[in-house]
């Protein structure tokens, strides 16, 4: 009986880890996104890269980041993937997110994958262009 328990206990964390690294760009951004939402900071920190956990040291630190310098992504809804480039060593993901008050922006995030899975490594804002009447 103990050794089925520890097979058992054993085929969870494989799966686990392989599902981990079977996670497309997609589920990790929605998941970051998602944990914003739910405001667990720590869940958002684990979809960072290292180089984003290293600049910032805490989730605590992150999370004040993202809610003073990223208000739609602390506050998002209504995610659809655009664009996708591949680059040599990371990949381009386009993002159009609605923020706070309904207004829509496009980010522009740039994922890096190693073999524990694909990692957030940042994200900037892309601008909209002026509109002139």
């Amino acid at each position: 009986m103990f050794r089925t328990v520890k097979i058992v206990a054993a085929l969870v964390v494989l799966g686990t880890a392989a599902q981990a690294q079977d996670a497309t760009i997609e589920d990790v951004i929605t998941d970051q996104l998602q944990a914003f939402v739910d405001r667990d900071i720590a869940g958002a920190w684990e979809h960072a890269s290292p180089m984003i956990q290293g600049m910032f040291g805490t989730p605590e630190n992150f999370g004040m980041m993202v809610r003073n310098g990223y208000p739609m992504v602390w506050d998002n809804s209504d995610v659809r993937f655009l664009d996708r480039t591949e680059f040599q060593s990371w990949t381009r993901q386009e993002v159009q997110i609605q923020g706070p008050q309904g207004l829509f922006y496009i980010l522009d995030y740039q994922m890096i994958e190693t073999t524990d899975g694909w990692w957030i490594n940042s994200v900037q804002v892309i601008p909209t262009p002026d509109v002139f009447s």
